[in-house]
């Protein structure tokens, strides 16, 4: 419950810019809530006239009950037209606040470690920014003037009802306090599912993204029927949790118009005998009998919103979790980039562990000088990927230092320290736009002469121009219209209009084959003239010519040196090189 009071109170202060607005919702709700209130009194007055000239005999007072008409007229047309702006201003008011709820999750999501997204499902953490606040959404614009009008109607058709005969009104009120009791032991009841199905929900988001990415590959394997079984298990969850939620929730109406029902029938009996009596009309007893529907009617708009605020409650809590999750830490003061970037790279006792428990990396030692291109290789798990992720301060090291040009890394801000990197990484990524909009995503004001140039040094621009429409052809949402070689190109082009300082190739030629490899390297090879480069590569045949090859193993270098002076030694890297060499004279 205290999360959920404060989960309102932080939903709040995104309405709170529009308040103005809010206040006329108010208002008009205030005199919606007014006119209805009213119009049961209003109808009653014609129909005590009608009777009272019928039991005395008289004339029936068509005067009197023409300006009653009109009033009742009035007062309509009031509810029906403040009911509308109040829907309308509301409208406006949740969907301005929504907006700038998706805006903060945005900027939030920039600002998170790269960790979060290693530990949380795709799927899910889309689940949170679009699900969960559609569900906030709907629930705001929903309940709260339900809510409003369910308060107010209550507290004025309650007054009404007192007005007419306080004894009756007295008794009819048993009801309002049975409903909250009745109310409040459901909510509790089922707030566990509502909160267990947005998080199934999350979780089904995440399943179906995952394996609709890697479609083909489940196809290929024939792993369809255990994916499916996988899908069943989450869609089985999803619906136990939905079903209980939807089950204990759905007891509130039938309950609460219980309390109604039987209070109606206590007072048709109490107030027709009171109309015997003379104590009240019977235009008073048929305004009496629609204040009680106008109680129970927003009692029951409570119940039946029930489910809407439960889920919404278990989403608001989900979305303010992931604004609540630990942002990058930054410095204090940043060490500013020097005018001038050679590209030295030291890493002096590095020490980085994933789990404090499983230490990855320990005492790492090694120094590259401006312009010398670096190759690691080892085993998977050796820790080469952990290293560039160091390098771009992805990740913080546990103890150490890793210094560009002599300035720690951990001293500057960490785009001052990504801005000085251009990465070719092994799965290549393009967005939906013109294959000039993805060249030029390394540099986003750079001139159609420097994207051809690029191209033409990632040796991409024939490619491009044999395409229909050239550089201005749509790559779809997928990427898929373009082979995987060409988008490796594409990547590389990127990296070059972006004119970094340190190049890191993550296995760069993985995608593609002997002659594309051929024709990479080449592009390669002028783009890192000049350049500290980082080659992560499994085809020991493209670092040969590396000014030094660092040999990891278990987050430890074990072997470093030239291409010759290593095979010369004889140990880890000559072996891993002839195995390789073997491996291509045994294909070709």
């Amino acid at each position: 419950m205290k999360q959920t009071l404060s989960s309102l109170k932080r939903l709040a202060l995104y309405i709170k810019p529009y308040q103005l607005a809010f206040f006329f919702v108010l208002l008009f709700t205030v005199l919606t809530v007014i006119f209805n209130v009213a119009l049961p009194y209003v109808v009653g007055l014609p129909t005590t006239e009608i009777s009272h000239n019928i039991a005395n005999n008289e004339a029936i007072n068509f005067s009197y009950i023409f300006n009653c008409l009109i009033w009742i007229t009035i007062v309509g047309v009031g509810y029906c037209v403040s009911q509308l702006l109040s829907g309308v201003l509301m409208t406006n008011v949740v969907q301005s606040a929504m907006q700038d709820l998706r805006r903060d999750i945005e900027e939030k999501i920039n600002r998170l470690p790269v960790s979060y997204f290693d530990k949380n499902q795709q799927g899910n953490i889309l689940s949170r920014v679009t699900n969960d606040v559609d569900a906030v959404s709907g629930a705001l614009q929903q309940a709260f003037i339900g809510v409003v009008n369910a308060i107010l109607g209550i507290t004025l058709a309650a007054a009404m009802m007192f007005y007419i005969q306080p004894l009756m009104a007295l008794i009819s009120m048993i009801m309002i306090p049975a409903s909250i009791w009745i109310s409040k032991r459901v909510i509790n009841a089922s707030q566990k599912y509502f909160q267990e199905m947005q998080n199934s929900l999350g979780d089904l988001n995440g399943y179906v993204q995952e394996n609709m990415t890697g479609f083909s590959v489940l196809k290929v394997y024939g792993r369809e029927q255990k994916t499916f079984e996988g899908f069943k298990q989450v869609n089985h969850r999803l619906k136990h949790y939905g079903f209980r939620a939807a089950f204990i929730s759905g007891l509130m109406m039938p309950l609460v118009q219980l309390t109604a029902y039987a209070t109606y029938i206590g007072m048709a009996v109490l107030g027709s005998f009171y109309v015997i009596t003379g104590v009240i009309v019977v235009g008073q007893l048929q305004a009496f009998i629609q204040y009680i529907w106008q109680i129970s009617q927003p009692m029951g708009n409570i119940t039946q919103l029930s489910s809407v605020l439960q889920s919404a409650s278990a989403a608001t809590r989900r979305v303010f979790e992931i604004l609540d999750e630990p942002e990058e830490k930054e410095n204090k003061v940043d060490v500013t980039l020097p005018e001038t970037v050679a590209g030295n790279v030291s890493f002096e006792h590095v020490d980085f562990a994933y789990d404090p428990k499983k230490p990855l990396i320990q005492d790492l030692n090694f120094e590259v000088k401006a312009g010398q291109t670096v190759a690691v290789v080892g085993p998977t798990g050796a820790g080469k990927t952990t290293l560039i992720n160091l390098l771009m301060r992805f990740y913080d090291v546990s103890h150490g230092a890793i210094k560009i040009d002599g300035i720690d890394t951990k001293t500057m801000s960490r785009s001052d320290v990504r801005s000085l990197f251009g990465m070719v990484l092994q799965d290549a990524w393009l967005y939906e736009g013109t294959i000039a909009d993805n060249i030029r995503f390394g540099k986003l004001d750079a001139t159609d002469y420097e994207v051809v140039d690029a191209a033409k040094t990632a040796n991409v621009d024939h490619f491009i121009r044999t395409m229909p429409d050239g550089y201005e052809m749509e790559i779809n949402a997928e990427g898929d219209n373009v082979s995987l070689g060409q988008k490796q190109l594409l990547t590389i082009a990127r990296a070059v209009v972006s004119d970094p300082k340190i190049l890191i190739l993550d296995e760069a030629t993985s995608s593609v084959d002997t002659r594309l490899e051929a024709l990479i390297q080449k592009a390669m090879d002028r783009v890192m003239e000049g350049r500290t480069s980082f080659v992560i590569a499994h085809r020991l045949s493209t670092i040969r010519d590396a000014d030094l090859i660092l040999v990891m193993d278990q987050g430890q270098i074990i072997e470093k040196g030239t291409h010759e002076g290593l095979l010369a030694q004889g140990g880890f890297y000559e072996k891993l090189y002839n195995s390789q060499f073997a491996e291509d004279v045994a294909d070709a």
